[in-house]
């Protein structure tokens, strides 16, 4: 564990209950105080690491904002986010489109198969 440094790149995860998608938020550490560290959003965190069960074993705490934590970035992070994001791309696709009867029997005719 150890205190944020300028150029050190950090993520936070929010979700809207548990039904909805994990919305990754990167960013970079621009500036240090005494006691904080300002990252590149204007987010503002403790710069003190803290031990952390949400998404990493070091979460590092949003100055005045109980219970929120941004995290190192890392491979798996960058990973998992990936996914999310293809998730939401999926999701926000199905939503918006309007599908012809025509597509509507050909994506059934699809699932068919699968389900064979």
């Amino acid at each position: 564990m150890r205190e944020l440094k300028v150029g050190d790149k950090l993520y936070n995860v929010k979700q809207n209950g548990f039904s909805d998608f994990a919305r990754y938020s990167f960013s970079e550490v621009i500036k240090l105080t005494k006691t904080l560290a300002i990252l590149k959003n204007g987010v503002r965190l403790y710069n003190q690491p803290k031990i952390s069960y949400i998404m990493e074993d070091v979460g590092y705490s949003v100055s005045r904002q109980k219970g929120e934590h941004w995290h190192l970035v890392s491979l798996k992070a960058i990973r998992r986010a990936q996914i999310e994001n293809e998730k939401i791309k999926a999701h926000d696709w199905f939503e918006a489109k309007e599908f012809s009867i025509e597509e509507k029997q050909w994506m059934y005719q699809q699932f068919k198969k699968f389900q064979n």
